[in-house]
């Protein structure tokens, strides 16, 4: 298009923006969308040497990476704000801190996913995990048992036993205190194009108020591609005194997704799938994979899921998966042995969720995992404070 032609199509738009509202403004713009396919056509018919355009499947579609999700550029190179020449182009993906310890992951306004971190809390969590047409793709809780699983908090971080301590728990029958991660502050928070992601130290504290382990969690939220978008969780535990901490054998933690009702196989009659072809619970449980998928119907009409994968360079990969037909998922870091973390060797792990539409197929899921599984690993180091 023509700087010419631009700028009549913007004083166009501006006068039936004054006049008539948005659904001038539609109509023109579906017009000029109708002229610019049949000049388009015209010029192939004309020219055999301009190539077709290439038809692409949706099912091939949707296993691009959500990282090549589609960011507009501005057809006539005008500032997008007449009124304010000097404006610079605002991130299409942003984290926005919110009140009461929150942070919202938003793609052009629209809410992906909020981190609750607030002082009362015995644990961080996301929640929700937006899927299809804004539908939440998890649940805060189980179910058929709220209360003894209370701790299920949609997507979480922790572990049943550091040091002795029970990080999982929201109540011990004993009478013993469980232990709490604790928010402490934002190294960072950034917004993009492609992405927003936020860097936070955590502390796991005992019952006796003593720091057991330092945490850095790092959450990326990329650009969704329709309804299919990817959050990445990068976390990095150090021990913060001279002896190694022990993160002792057990099949629960360090990371937990509590799924939607309506796709759990019980409730809902939805589906777990891993990298090895098994399914459902009796195949699937604390069974080494590359990553665990569970899908199922959102409404009568709609349906998606969430895939838990598991990062190459991940420790004890391929991970065993924690499964339950009732909708619970998550990836087992110490089910057959202890992991020491060692004063000044801090233990890295990376864990990526693909939020998507539909049943998706092992091969649509394999392409995800393989881009995932390429990405070289952000560093989690704080930045340096100017002298």
């Amino acid at each position: 298009m023509t700087d010419a032609r631009c700028q009549v199509v913007q004083l166009e738009i501006d006068q039936l923006e004054r006049r008539d509202g948005g659904a001038m403004i539609l109509r023109l713009l579906l017009q000029m969308l109708v002229v610019s396919v049949l000049v388009l056509g015209t010029a192939h018919a004309a020219d055999p040497a301009v190539a077709p355009p290439v038809s692409v499947s949706p099912s091939v579609e949707r296993t691009v990476s959500a990282v090549e999700a589609p960011v507009a550029p501005t057809d006539c190179g005008e500032a997008a704000h007449p009124d304010f020449p000097e404006a610079k182009p605002v991130p299409r993906t942003q984290v926005i801190p919110l009140p009461d310890g929150k942070a919202s992951f938003r793609f052009d306004g629209r809410e992906l996913t909020c981190y609750h971190f607030g002082d009362s809390l015995r644990r961080p969590f996301l929640y929700p995990l937006v899927g299809p047409e804004g539908h939440c793709l998890t649940r805060m809780g189980h179910p058929r048992d709220p209360f003894g699983h209370s701790h299920h908090n949609s997507v979480w971080i922790s572990h049943q036993n550091v040091a002795g301590i029970d990080f999982w728990a929201d109540r011990l029958g004993t009478g013993a205190e469980p232990g709490r991660i604790v928010h402490q502050r934002f190294e960072r928070l950034e917004d993009g194009n492609q992405s927003a992601w936020l860097l936070a130290t955590n502390h796991w504290i005992g019952s006796d108020g003593k720091c057991l382990l330092v945490e850095r969690r790092r959450i990326e939220a990329m650009a969704p591609k329709e309804s299919d978008w990817l959050l990445l969780i990068d976390l990095q535990f150090e021990s913060p005194g001279a002896e190694p901490v022990i993160i002792n054998q057990n099949p629960f933690g360090v990371i937990g997704v509590r799924m939607a009702k309506t796709i759990g196989v019980a409730d809902g009659g939805g589906r777990i799938l891993n990298s090895e072809g098994q399914r459902n619970e009796p195949e699937v449980f604390r069974k080494p994979a590359r990553w665990c998928d569970y899908s199922g119907p959102l409404t009568n009409r709609l349906s998606g899921g969430i895939t838990l994968l598991d990062h190459p360079k991940n420790l004890n990969h391929p991970a065993a998966f924690h499964v339950r037909n009732d909708g619970w998922m998550g990836a087992c870091l110490t089910l057959d042995r202890p992991v020491s973390v060692a004063p000044n060797q801090p233990l890295r792990l990376r864990y990526g969720l693909w939020m998507h539409a539909g049943a998706s197929s092992s091969e649509q899921i394999d392409a995800q995992w393989k881009a995932f599984s390429e990405w070289d690993l952000p560093s989690l180091d704080l930045p340096r404070k100017k002298p």
